[in-house]
């Protein structure tokens, strides 16, 4: 079990993980730091607890785009696969189709 130390606004907090993601907590309290700034920068002094706060519910605003993204990229990617399957289905009508004429053809 490692203990990462995060600094945010300043304060330094031991975080405990395992070793393996260790990195990725670092990476993490950075960008809860750099939130914590830009508002700091924005709104001005604030409670630790009150910019905490304010980040989560931040951080909160960007995973619901996030997921709102996601969920319309999803859709057009079914949309995508079902025009694929249309389009396959259209090929497999003409394919058809030539073959009928070329059998017609090699009869004559």
């Amino acid at each position: 079990m490692a203990v990462v130390n995060v600094t945010i606004n300043g304060r330094v907090y031991d975080i405990a993980c395992d070793d393996s993601q260790a990195g990725r907590v670092q990476e993490l309290g950075r960008q809860v730091d750099a939130h914590a700034q830009h508002l700091l920068s924005t709104v001005g002094t604030v409670s630790d607890s009150r910019l905490l706060v304010m980040v989560a519910l931040l951080l909160a605003d960007e995973l619901g785009d996030a997921r709102e993204q996601l969920s319309r990229l999803g859709k057009e990617v079914a949309a995508a696969a079902e025009g694929d399957t249309r389009l396959a289905g259209v090929i497999d009508s003409l394919a058809q189709r030539i073959e009928g004429i070329a059998t017609r053809l090699e009869r004559s």
